[in-house]
């Protein structure tokens, strides 16, 4: 069997909002298993974050949230860096070279940048358009490997990718260019009312999405009012797709196929159904939940976890750093 632990695996969640159910299911559980088979390194990216406009204390509460609901979710400081982006000054060095090989263009054609501008028409910051610029630093600054990618990241990896390329093109080779990682096969866990769109953390119906902070009675109550349909088969199909968001996330979070819970629920009732869903989905977010209160309960331990963190990950950035800096010319003492 190949030996994967050297091959290094970067990747970030903003600490921008609650997670929910679908930021669990497609990201936060597969890096538990990732920390084992990989060197990872989890970031908490507050530096992306602050392109829109954030409330300096939440933004710093939600940094401590999230390192601890990592925590609780199974991710472990000792088989994995897990740092605050921000302590780690090399992120936005390594971006502010990267820019002066990087086009206009090329930041205007992509797409995020295209839809938060057009979410956030007030507030067209530069930093809306250099975030798959920082982005890219991000990844290239620990020689990763794999970046493992969703659909709507994909755009950025291939930036990071195009980047990192026309780096090694003018100055010698520097960076190892990345890979997508295509996480094990999961379900796409879309909106509880607008089953055609992914479940997000910003969406404006507070019924859409399912927290990983929503207690058992909200949790419940964003089930019961989900969306199926006019027929009372419980399959999965393309015809059916609030039946079938309802079924994807019963069997994430139950471990069994969507098949299986087919079966389970043949011949029952949407009412029935909806309920088992949310129940099924608020005893497991219960234990999590309790652990990340116990975490945020010990700041100490915390703040040490993002300590030691932040050194790990200054000590692999600084040699790519330095490397860099030496390829463009910079003066350094020597």
């Amino acid at each position: 069997m190949e030996d994967t632990t050297q091959k290094i695996l970067y990747s970030a969640v903003q600490p921008s909002g609650n997670l929910t159910i679908g930021n669990y299911i497609g990201a936060i559980r597969n890096w538990v298993g990732l920390q084992h088979a990989f060197t990872c390194f989890y970031a908490i990216a507050d530096m992306h974050a602050i392109t829109v406009k954030q409330e300096p204390a939440l933004l710093r509460r939600r940094t401590l949230e999230l390192a601890a609901l990592y925590i609780a979710c199974g991710v472990d400081p000792e088989q994995c860096t897990l740092y605050v982006q921000s302590n780690v000054s090399a992120h936005a060095e390594l971006a502010w070279v990267l820019n002066t090989i990087t086009y206009v263009g090329e930041m205007e054609r992509m797409t995020q940048f295209k839809d938060k501008a057009a979410r956030h028409a007030e507030n067209i910051n530069m930093g809306l358009m250099d975030y798959p610029v920082l982005m890219a630093a991000d990844i290239l600054l620990y020689q990763a490997h794999l970046v493992p990618v969703g659909m709507d990241q994909r755009q950025h990896l291939e930036i990071a990718r195009d980047i990192a390329i026309r780096f090694n093109n003018r100055y010698g080779e520097t960076f190892r260019v990345p890979e997508g990682y295509i996480l094990k096969e999961g379900a796409k866990i879309t909106s509880l009312q607008d089953p055609l769109r992914k479940m997000s953390k910003s969406d404006e119906n507070p019924n859409a999405s399912v927290f990983l902070s929503d207690d058992r009675d909200t949790v419940m109550r964003k089930f019961k009012r989900a969306v199926t349909d006019s027929d009372n088969r419980i399959v999965a199909s393309e015809d059916k797709p609030g039946v079938t968001n309802l079924l994807n996330i019963y069997a994430a979070f139950k471990g069994c196929t969507v098949a299986e819970a087919e079966k389970t629920f043949e011949g029952r009732g949407y009412g029935e159904f909806k309920l088992a869903v949310g129940e099924t989905v608020a005893d497991a977010l219960a234990p999590v939940q309790a652990e990340q209160k116990r975490l945020l309960a010990d700041k100490g331990y915390l703040a040490e976890v993002l300590k030691r963190g932040a050194e790990e990950a200054f000590r692999a950035a600084r040699k790519t750093l330095s490397k860099v800096y030496r390829k463009v010319g910079f003066y350094r003492g020597e």
